[in-house]
């Protein structure tokens, strides 16, 4: 007999998973707005079949089946990929959206909370999540499941309805795809949390940017710096075809303000700009920069309709 009979018992059972489930249908999808619509079926269908929990401790697991299911259907209705399979630029996947670390922080594990899923920032990074939209549905959530939840074959066989080697199968060759398509310019494995190194050329591209500084944004990037913006179809692949049109597309469009945030556990920008015939800032990009070897190598620019997300004002912060 379900003990989840009623709005407040089910809304009281749920929410405590909602975030969780968001960053799981997240890691899924790529975005975060449709994983926002995957959350609301998830919660839909877990009422619609409440009567089918035997209100034993699995409850999480009863969840998290119903929630990659949910992003299961989703994937098979949208039936997209990436524009190419080498995966040269996070453009190539237009749907990809950013995650505020604000957020990601409510799931953060505790001491007395062993269970809690930990948001690492190799999982959650956006190469990492363009990257798993290249894996066919079943093998997206396989890697899921085994290798950031840390299910058990076992546990991740009964959740997809699939025998243990076909799990085994299918997350070996996700493995050997993420392998193959590891963040560019990589050589070890990222650091836990933003470091000194990347705050301190965080705040040199906030001063080179609004002194409409080329020449000092230009040192900070590497020779191979990648630039995307998602959804847009184009991005540049080397320091070289970026930087020529860099000097006009910094100094026409008007005065610059930028102020430093967080998204998937990576340093990012929230740019700002009031046009020279106009009185007032306005919001204008998001940009999240990957730091190798001391050099930005990749920056993946965002549209500023997404500055509500993160909390931040419609004008810049007084300074």
């Amino acid at each position: 007999m379900s003990t989840i009979v009623d709005d407040t018992t089910f809304a009281a059972s749920t929410e405590p998973y909602r975030r969780e489930l968001h960053v799981h249908s997240y890691r899924m999808l790529g975005s975060f707005e449709e994983a926002e619509d995957a959350v609301q079926e998830t919660f839909l269908r877990a009422w619609r079949r409440r009567e089918t929990f035997d209100g034993s401790a699995a409850y999480r697991a009863w969840l998290y089946r119903i929630a990659t299911n949910v992003c299961l259907d989703l994937m098979r209705r949208n039936n997209r990929r990436p524009r190419s399979r080498s995966l040269e630029s996070l453009g190539e996947v237009p749907w990809l959206q950013p995650y505020p670390d604000h957020l990601l922080d409510e799931i953060a594990p505790r001491e007395d909370e062993p269970d809690a899923v930990a948001v690492q920032r190799e999982t959650i990074e956006l190469a990492f999540l363009a990257a798993i939209q290249l894996l066919p549905p079943r093998q997206r959530a396989v890697l899921i499941l085994r290798d950031v939840v840390e299910w058990s074959a076992k546990e991740t066989a009964a959740l997809l309805d699939m025998s243990v080697p076909a799990v085994n199968s299918a997350l070996q060759r996700a493995r050997a795809t993420m392998a193959a398509h590891r963040p560019h310019g990589r050589v070890a494995p990222p650091p836990v949390d933003v470091t000194p190194q990347e705050r301190d050329l965080l705040e040199r591209s906030i001063r080179a940017h609004e002194a409409a500084d080329v020449e000092a944004m230009a040192e900070m990037l590497r020779e191979d710096v990648r630039i995307a913006m998602p959804p847009l179809p184009f991005w540049f692949n080397d320091k070289q075809t970026f930087v020529p049109g860099l000097g006009p597309g910094l100094r026409d469009p008007g005065e610059w303000r930028l102020v430093e945030i967080r998204a998937n556990r990576m340093p990012a920008l929230a740019t700002y700009l009031r046009p020279w015939d106009e009185s007032e800032f306005r919001p204008f990009k998001i940009d999240v920069m990957r730091v190798e070897d001391g050099l930005v190598a990749e920056i993946t620019s965002f549209d500023a309709q997404l500055f509500p997300l993160f909390g931040l004002p419609e004008t810049p912060p007084p300074r």
